[in-house]
């Protein structure tokens, strides 16, 4: 199905992006196309640190046959 990464922002709010990517994706990958998501939208500078952040999957165990990786705001 799809990742979700939780980005923290300086506002102390949480940014949740949807990153459509395979199962076996990289998990700074997914981060970096968050990242950059986020810093293109205008909002509040979000933590660059990859610790800071919240990666979970959401599907079933065999992941999607995508070979593009997609970000959208949730």
């Amino acid at each position: 199905m799809f990742w979700m990464v939780a980005l923290l922002a300086l506002d102390g709010r949480q940014y949740v992006y949807r990153v459509y990517a395979p199962r076996e994706a990289l998990p700074a990958d997914l981060f970096w196309a968050a990242f950059h998501c986020h810093e293109e939208d205008g909002a509040p500078r979000a933590s660059d640190s990859f610790d800071a952040a919240e990666i979970w999957w959401i599907g079933d165990a065999a992941g999607p046959a995508a070979a593009e990786l997609t970000v959208h705001q949730y």
